[in-house]
């Protein structure tokens, strides 16, 4: 893995970004390595509002990385295929993120900046538990936390999704498989494990389980300590939380409307994908032909 990464970064890419200011005084390091086809790519990833995501991981809890390198790779490059095409971006160890900005779109990926904003947040999570493990679960429920990648549409499939009240041990072989349905459920329920755990033990608690887990505290007995139950327990809670609406929606309507609905919702939402994606490619299409 490491010996891709670093043919990755070796492999004449061409665009660099300067040092930039944080708030608080803190330097980001950030390297952006693009190819001539997606400069428009990388000059959206430079003019991140990066003080509203300092913002944003220091109420979870992080630190931001001092240093990020994002590669951005194009879709005929060999690298993207040999990636499966609903995987819009990796993050490696504590500093090394690659993306490919044309699969942006992609649940739960709504703009490049959310891509960004979510590889980074896997980078400040290694780092700041300091090479200790963490759960897949943790860190994309976390990173989905920090980018705000859901909303509606994800909440109307969260439904669905915890029906079948899934231990976390089964939400690890979701994350683990190669159909893109079970990882874009897996993602849906991390992100609401972790939203249901910032509110109601606060919004840096993902940030205070990994400062323990970093002094050498076994995961799931850090997620105890700071929220009072296992990880197992928080997850039969939010299911349950989200399974409550399958039981007083038939109420006010008959129980297979309800479900069109949601399907519809999800069928809408999923259209809605498509055309922010295709806005995208044209609005790039636009900016690198000016």
């Amino acid at each position: 893995m490491d010996r891709w990464v670093c043919t990755l970064m070796a492999s004449g890419l061409l665009l660099a970004g300067p040092a930039v200011s944080l708030a608080q005084g803190r330097q980001l390091d950030l390297t952006i390595e693009a190819p001539p086809s997606l400069t428009a790519a990388a000059d959206r990833v430079r003019n991140i509002d990066r003080r509203q995501m300092s913002a944003a991981f220091a109420r979870a809890g992080l630190d931001l990385p001092p240093q990020v390198r994002i590669a951005l790779v194009p879709e005929d490059d060999l690298r993207a295929r040999a990636t499966p095409g609903w995987i819009v971006g990796r993050a490696y160890g504590a500093h090394d993120v690659v993306i490919f900005p044309d699969r942006v779109g992609a649940y739960p990926y709504g703009s490049l900046e959310s891509v960004v904003w979510h590889e980074v947040v896997h980078l400040a999570l290694s780092a700041q538990a300091g090479g200790q493990p963490l759960p897949r679960w943790f860190h994309e429920g976390v990173a989905i936390s920090v980018e705000e990648g859901w909303g509606l549409s994800g909440r109307a499939r969260l439904i669905l999704a915890t029906i079948a009240a899934p231990d976390l041990a089964g939400l690890g072989r979701l994350f683990a498989s190669n159909a893109q349905h079970d990882t874009a459920t897996a993602y849906l329920l991390a992100a609401a494990l972790v939203a249901d755990v910032r509110r109601r033990h606060g919004a840096a608690t993902p940030g205070a389980i990994v400062d323990l887990v970093a002094r050498g505290t076994p995961f799931v007995r850090a997620f105890e300590m700071r929220t009072g139950v296992t990880p197992d327990q928080a997850a039969a809670r939010t299911w349950a939380l989200y399974r409550r609406w399958t039981s007083w929606i038939p109420v006010l309507t008959s129980g297979s409307t309800v479900w069109l609905g949601i399907m519809a919702l999800s069928l809408l939402a999923f259209i809605a994908t498509l055309r922010r994606r295709a806005a995208h490619r044209r609005r790039w299409g636009h900016e690198e032909m000016e």
